[in-house]
């Protein structure tokens, strides 16, 4: 597989386009496999996201195999190839098309509403779907983009077969594609998860694409200085903090950007403390899309020294409790939905916090994380979790594949290709600061209203 999911696709092919950004673009995807990839694009251009509505021509009896495709204002494309091949005749064709005519408007009204579609005229339109195949779609969608008047026109997918350049050779400006590996014979191949979409997935997308804070384009640096916060919320707080939880006294460090919808507390493990960079970059991630962060000490100086208490997550997920009353008792941030980002042994100790009656957590990320480690507990989480592995870290990773069996609450596994335990290969660390920042963005948001 080359990809994990579209997602992760999505975000790839972001990374790609990347000397596109500040220039006056406007992202379309095709529904629906191409949208989630699209927003993702979206996202890393920090570009406005709409639907560009074509419709597959199925040859009857062959639904798979296009013999032509549609789009809007009238734009029809026909393969000559497939139906001198399938001896499709012109009132079968009619017919085919007539139907995909009424389903194309029906997708218009449905993800756009009484809105129009997004202005392309003078701008450069990236168009994103989940791949190539035969191409007919990809052409209807330049073809319909160049009849509104874009001033450039640019094809991107995670995946085409070797020879999708001839095929649509003319038909944009820019064609691009992370992979078009030999042996192509379905886009679903190159996909670990490739599920099939429906119109509620796609407005979804859209929606979250509209409410999602602008982020700048390039990637993110540990030591990167944060843009101004969004608006609204009251002024917001970055200072040392001390925290008291039992008999001892917790060194931390809270911000919050003005505006934000939750506070992300984070449990460390293997007896770091807040001064780890890899979850200090995370924060600064998380920071820069408009979410607050508390990293703190689960541990004295003294305690971290015994490494019983490294994995002891009782009394780690103790301590991160206590964080969150703490948290909840202050002016400025009672308010706000509380989330968890555990790391290693830290991830066991966030599930059990989160497990106990009245935590009200918002969402649970867990990165590298030794889940397991929450024994029976696992169970009674119910606030939505993403674990993220490195694919490389292949007993860690067997360990969340059977915790993640042990959850009942909505939940998703994460690859990231190629990663070890600490994520210190080029990427990794970003491809993890991406996926927190969408789970919490997505989950704390539906919290907050």
């Amino acid at each position: 597989m080359l990809f994990t999911d579209r997602v992760q696709a999505g975000r790839q092919l972001g990374a790609r386009l990347a000397h596109l950004a500040g220039q006056d673009v406007v992202v379309l995807g095709l529904p629906r496999g191409g949208v989630p990839v699209a927003a993702e694009v979206a996202d890393a251009l920090g570009a406005p996201l709409d639907v560009c509505l074509v419709r597959k021509l199925g040859v009857p009896g062959q639904p798979e195999l296009a013999m032509g495709a549609i789009g809007e204002d009238g734009v029809r494309v026909l393969s000559e190839d497939v139906l001198r091949e399938t001896g499709v005749p012109p009132d079968a064709l009619a017919r085919v098309e007539e139907r995909e005519r009424r389903e194309l408007l029906r997708r218009a009204e449905r993800y756009r509403g009484e809105g129009p579609p997004a202005a392309v005229a003078g701008r450069t339109v990236v168009i994103v779907d989940d791949g190539v195949a035969t191409g007919s779609t990809a052409r209807a969608a330049c073809r319909t983009v160049r009849a509104r008047g874009a001033a450039r026109t640019v094809l991107a997918v995670p995946v085409a077969p070797p020879d999708w350049t001839r095929r649509l050779a003319g038909e944009a400006d820019e064609l691009v594609s992370l992979a078009s590996p030999h042996g192509f014979f379905a886009v679903g191949q190159f996909y670990d998860d490739f599920a099939q979409l429906e119109d509620t997935d796609v407005i979804a997308v859209l929606r979250r694409a509209e409410r999602r804070p602008s982020r700048p384009s390039t990637p993110s640096r540990p030591n990167a200085p944060a843009p101004d916060p969004p608006d609204g919320g009251g002024p917001g707080l970055d200072h040392e903090v001390g925290i008291t939880a039992g008999t001892v006294r917790l060194g931390g460090r809270l911000t919050v950007p003005a505006g934000a919808a939750g506070v992300v507390l984070f449990a460390h493990g293997s007896g770091s403390g807040r001064h780890s960079p890899r979850n200090r970059f995370v924060a600064e991630g998380l920071n820069r899309a408009g979410l607050g962060t508390l990293l703190f000490d689960l541990l004295t100086e003294e305690e971290a020294g015994d490494r019983a208490n490294v994995f002891d997550t009782g009394l780690l997920a103790a301590r991160l409790t206590e964080a969150t009353g703490w948290l909840r008792a202050r002016p400025g941030t009672g308010h706000l939905a509380v989330g968890y980002f555990g790391a290693s042994t830290g991830a066991a100790a966030a599930l059990r916090a989160a497990a106990a009656p009245g935590a009200r957590v918002a969402a649970v990320v867990s990165r590298g994380g030794r889940p397991d480690l929450a024994g029976p507990t696992l169970g009674d989480v119910t606030a939505p979790t993403l674990l993220i592995v490195g694919g490389a870290d292949r007993t860690v990773l067997e360990l969340n594949r059977q915790a993640q069996a042990r959850l009942r609450c909505e939940n998703r596994l994460s690859v990231v290709p190629g990663a070890t335990h600490l994520f210190e290969e080029p990427g990794a660390l970003e491809t993890v600061t991406a996926l927190a920042r969408d789970w919490f963005t997505d989950h704390m948001a539906a919290a907050h209203v």
